[in-house]
């Protein structure tokens, strides 16, 4: 395939064509040494010493370009400087605009700069990666980790990108002092939390964001909401148009995220005691749970395909859908009827728009804002699950009004009804409906790229070009087209299918996708069971039960945080993966009610541990996934997001359903019981991983 090959080819500088890493040569390279390996005429350690040489030759090459751009760039600056102190002392301003455009220029060219090394560390990332996986070695890890804090090494040059930081501060500084504002001049460090306003300030600080290649805080929960991008999208290519993106409809968005989880969790501290006042068994709660969950696995589907043409009409449905099933929740107990219980959850699973929030922060957010968004995705889930509980822990009361029954089994009900009729409310006054672009007009545009792309190819035929790859985007050129024949255009389409869908799995995102499963059945179990577990054995009321779930919520932001900010900065997330599970398996194994009388402390450790690294494990595994599953399913109706979802959603309908099956063992047997799949599936996860730990990045 050369698909990305032209797309370099029209990025390229044209004078900087020498020093880009001659990706092609490397490429070529390690087919050769492929070769005499098998033929026996090359040992492999020889191989490993040779390419590793090659490397470092590359690398010295672009760098040093790097560094004597930057002396440019710095000598400008220098020149400019003493222009600056004339103007300053004999203000005049045409000679403040000239000076301003001639400090955007040099701006405009660091940018220039950025994106060349930002090329240069994609076909780094990804001839390291065709090597390991040509030679089932780690030769990656290897190679970074020797290089990466040598005094000696040119590698954290490309990555850390050492000194565009001091040009940057120069043309930021220069640019506000130059600024008018009232007649006198304010420098920068007088006000620290000013805003840069020069676009050309903006999009540098965005490509320099880009191409830190660092674990923060925000980064992890931007990818713990598995929201994908295409790595290879800059903020000059970003097709959203900031003056149609609209706040208060992202707002809305990520309050439909949060009112879902609360309506998820704020039944689990009663549901017990509502099947029993119905007639049902205590462990029926399982099922009450559960059905929303049910629901769910099909309404993300349905929810998945709307967004393609609609996302104010899906939200719309979801709050209507989420109001009625609310309603039928909390007249059930005056109906008596466990039927219209368990109707009124599922049609609260029925307006599951998870599907449609992350597709809207993907789709409809500005590049620049997309991490914010993304984490704020997992916030608001995070704070939902907590308040859920919380809440449902408040509402111990108990009245009659009219023929209407207000008590703790039927109010979380109710006051869920309100707040989905106020949100609906504010969601028709509020949302704004983004443009999109006709089926013809798409069409339009799509004939104009193929013209202008077979104009292009014909023009640069016979050029030689280093071609760079970037993981996961594109397939690899006619030398080394290693799984796929596809066209180009084939292989940006997104999967039609869950079928399309699976067979885009590579087998450690399968893995992954059975761990986030086995995390999900783990976190239900003890969520779901725990005020029938909680009631049997230690006596607790429904806000005892209320207080430890909120207490298990309020854990999942700080463990964020410590994961984000410290934890995958000191470790590779493969380790974290592994001991996590294994940790989590410790959890479970802890909770067993085997000998000795079962106690309360011994209970709400095990749990915590286990919840805990549940958490991390499902945020490292979805930062994982969000790296190395295929960039086809970063967009449609069959997405990455959609996938998990539906992944984590039959977990819990597993997990439930155990619920209620183990409780026709009796109250005695069920904790137990309902243990044991979760150890199961834990150490069915744990040697999964290990026999693909060598594929884990």
């Amino acid at each position: 395939m050369v698909a990305f090959g032209k797309y370099l080819q029209r990025k390229q500088i044209e004078e900087w064509r020498g020093y880009y890493i001659n990706y092609k040569l490397m490429k070529q390279k390690v087919k050769q040494y492929a070769e005499q390996i098998r033929g026996g005429s090359q040992h492999p350690r020889h191989v490993l010493k040779d390419f590793s040489r090659m490397l470092d030759t590359q690398i010295e090459k672009t760098v040093l370009f790097m560094l004597e751009q930057q002396g440019l760039l710095g000598g400008r600056l220098s020149t400019l400087r003493e222009t600056h102190d004339a103007v300053l002392e004999q203000p005049d301003i045409s000679k403040i605009v000239a000076l301003r455009e001639s400090y955007r220029d040099v701006g405009r060219d660091l940018l220039q700069l950025l994106k060349f090394v930002e090329l240069n560390a994609i076909g780094l990332r990804k001839i390291l990666k065709k090597f390991d996986k040509r030679f089932g070695y780690r030769f990656a890890d290897y190679y970074v980790k020797t290089r990466a804090n040598h005094p000696y090494s040119q590698l954290q040059q490309v990555f850390k990108h050492v000194g565009v930081g001091a040009v940057v501060g120069a043309i930021s500084r220069n640019l506000h002092e130059l600024q008018e504002n009232e007649g006198s001049f304010y420098s920068i460090y007088d006000q620290p939390v000013l805003p840069l306003q020069d676009p050309v300030v903006d999009a540098i600080k965005t490509a320099v964001d880009k191409l830190t290649n660092s674990t923060s805080f925000l980064n992890f929960l931007a990818q713990h909401a598995l929201i994908m991008q295409d790595d290879l999208q800059t903020p000059s290519e970003d097709t959203i148009d900031e003056r149609t993106y609209h706040f208060n409809s992202l707002l809305l968005n990520l309050g439909n995220t949060f009112l879902y989880m609360v309506n998820t969790y704020i039944i689990v501290p009663t549901a017990d005691d509502y099947s029993m006042s119905l007639g049902a068994a205590a462990t029926v709660c399982g099922v009450v749970i559960g059905s929303m969950a049910v629901a769910q696995v099909f309404s993300s589907v349905y929810f998945s395909a709307w967004s393609n043409k609609s996302y104010f009409k899906p939200l719309v449905f979801s709050s209507i859908a989420l109001f009625i099933g609310n309603l039928m929740y909390a007249l059930a107990y005056d109906a008596n009827s466990i039927t219209l219980l368990l109707l009124g959850r599922l049609c609260c699973g029925l307006g599951s728009a998870r599907a449609v929030n992350r597709r809207y922060i993907s789709d409809c957010v500005p590049l620049r804002i997309r991490m914010q968004a993304s984490a704020g995705f997992v916030s608001a889930s995070a704070l939902g699950m907590a308040c859920g509980p919380a809440i449902a822990g408040l509402l111990q009361i108990k009245f009659k009004f009219y023929k209407l029954t207000f008590n703790q089994s039927t109010l979380p009900g109710w006051v869920m009804a309100v707040a989905w009729l106020f949100y609906l409310v504010w969601l028709c006054i509020s949302f704004k409906e983004p443009l999109r672009d006709t089926e013809e007009q798409e069409e339009q545009e799509r004939s104009k790229r193929n013209e202008t792309s077979s104009m292009t190819d014909r023009v640069e035929e016979g050029i030689r070009k280093p071609l760079l790859i970037t993981s996961g985007i594109l397939p690899d050129d006619e030398e080394d087209c290693d799984e796929s024949e596809e066209s180009a255009d084939e292989s940006r389409r997104p999967a039609n299918s869950f079928g399309d869908a699976y067979r885009l799995l590579t087998p450690s995102v399968k893995v992954q996708l059975l761990i986030y499963f086995m995390l999900k059945y783990a976190m239900e179990i003890l969520l779901s069971e725990s005020s029938v577990v909680t009631s049997y054995y230690f006596g607790w009321t429904t806000s005892s039960v209320a207080i430890f779930l909120a207490c298990l919520g309020l854990t999942v932001l700080p463990i964020n945080i410590l994961v984000g900010s410290y934890i995958s900065n000191m470790f590779e997330d493969r380790q974290i993966l592994l001991t996590s599970e294994i940790i989590v398996f410790v959890g479970i194994l802890f909770s067993f009610n085997l000998f000795v009388p079962y106690t309360v402390p011994q209970y709400v450790i095990s749990g915590l541990v286990m919840f805990v690294a549940a958490e991390v494990l499902e945020g490292v595994n979805l930062s994982l996934l969000s790296r190395v599953m295929s960039s086809r399913l970063s967009k449609g109706t069959y997405n990455g997001g959609l996938l998990s979802t539906e992944a984590g959603t039959l977990a819990r309908v597993v997990a439930d359903v155990t619920i209620t099956l183990g409780g026709y063992l009796g109250r005695n047997h069920l904790l137990n019981a309902t243990l044991l799949p979760s150890l199961v599936i834990c150490i069915g996860s744990i040697v999964a991983t290990c026999c693909t730990y060598n594929s884990l990045y």
